[in-house]
């Protein structure tokens, strides 16, 4: 394959014309134990980090993910190993809050065209959910779409597409089943050379099975649902990239319980479009949307246009993005403290003149 098949573009070539140095591009297919799968224009590599690029990274964001170019430096004497050796800056990225206490960016997936919002349409659909994916799916840069699957199951479709509708605007929705094949013919619309897309939702919802028929084969294992509760097992254990036959690549990613927000102010006004225009009509430019007089959202909410569950997420999703900024300035000015403990433990060592004579 040529680079342009793998999604390289002038974006990257213009990185890699500014490094000035004999090195191959790459990129990332997988991470996992024992390093980093790269696809490069002569085939596949192993990879692994030099210590300059570790070092130098304060958050895993600054480390290689999935869908990231790389620039690598092959080894002479093992030909299908490499030292990554330069991360190139990412046309987009889809993150969300690393789980525990730390504050820091999870990468999902890199420099992807198109993000499949998978969705159940049994008792896994749930709205709440497709609105947090919907709010990372604006902020990566990407452009989402939300994707029903086992429309083969759903006894009231109708109602269910117009109340994704209802918090999906502007966004294409797709219900799909990939046990009878219907509907998954329009999901190959956004594939093509050179495009990237990912599928992100939670166990059980066929994500690894639409990536199957998408292919044309079967690369991905796939699991039953338990019956007793339609909650599904983590069949894929490792984000990964497969390249399309037909024309693309497919990021297929693990299910995901967790997904704390990782975004901003500006993405929660586009997936809250309805919202935030709604807001511009208040009264009082700081307007809260509780009890204050000539509040237009509330007006919204009382004549109808307006769901009341609607502005409960978008306020939800205000107090989270304000707790998650505070957060990222304590963690600043933490790893800005580390680093000059590391660079005061880096000047220590360095051996002075006397040592030297």
């Amino acid at each position: 394959m040529n680079l342009s098949e793998l999604g390289w573009n002038d974006f990257f070539q213009g990185q890699l014309d500014a490094v000035g140095e004999e090195l191959v591009p790459a990129r990332v297919a997988r991470q996992d134990t024992t390093g980093y799968q790269l696809i490069t224009e002569g085939g596949q590599l192993l990879g692994t980090l030099t210590g300059k690029l570790r070092y130098a990274a304060t958050s895993r964001a600054d480390l290689p993910a999935v869908g990231d170019w790389v620039l690598v430096k092959p080894l002479a004497n093992e030909p299908d190993k490499a030292v990554m050796q330069v991360l190139l800056e990412r046309r987009s990225s889809f993150s969300r809050k690393e789980a525990g206490s730390k504050t820091d960016e999870q990468i999902l997936a890199a420099n992807v065209d198109t993000i499949f919002i998978v969705c159940g349409l049994d008792d896994n659909f749930n709205l709440h959910r497709i609105e947090r994916y919907l709010l990372l799916g604006w902020d990566s840069g990407a452009t989402p779409v939300v994707v029903l699957s086992k429309s083969d199951l759903c006894q009231d479709l109708d109602k269910k597409l117009e109340a994704v509708a209802s918090i999906a605007m502007g966004v294409d929705i797709h219900p799909i089943s990939a046990l009878t094949g219907d509907g998954v013919e329009n999901l190959r619309t956004y594939l093509g050379k050179g495009m990237t897309v990912t599928l992100l939702g939670s166990s059980g919802v066929g994500k690894s099975t639409i990536i199957n028929s998408l292919l044309g084969y079967e690369r991905f294992e796939t699991n039953e649902v338990r019956s007793a509760d339609d909650k599904g097992r983590h069949t894929t254990t490792f984000r990964e990239m497969a390249i399309v036959p037909a024309g693309g690549l497919i990021i297929d990613t693990p299910g995901m319980r967790e997904l704390q927000v990782w975004a901003d102010e500006t993405s929660l006004a586009q997936s809250f479009d309805d919202v935030e225009s709604l807001s511009e009509r208040c009264r009082y430019r700081d307007c809260a949307h509780g009890n204050e007089p000539g509040c237009a959202v509330k007006g919204a909410i009382e004549d109808g246009t307006l769901d009341r569950d609607r502005l409960k997420s978008y306020l939800k999703f205000q107090r989270e993005l304000k707790h998650l900024a505070a957060q990222q300035q304590v963690q600043a000015r933490l790893d800005r403290k580390n680093r000059v403990k590391r660079f005061s433990r880096m000047i220590r060592r360095r051996p002075s003149k006397r040592d030297l004579s």
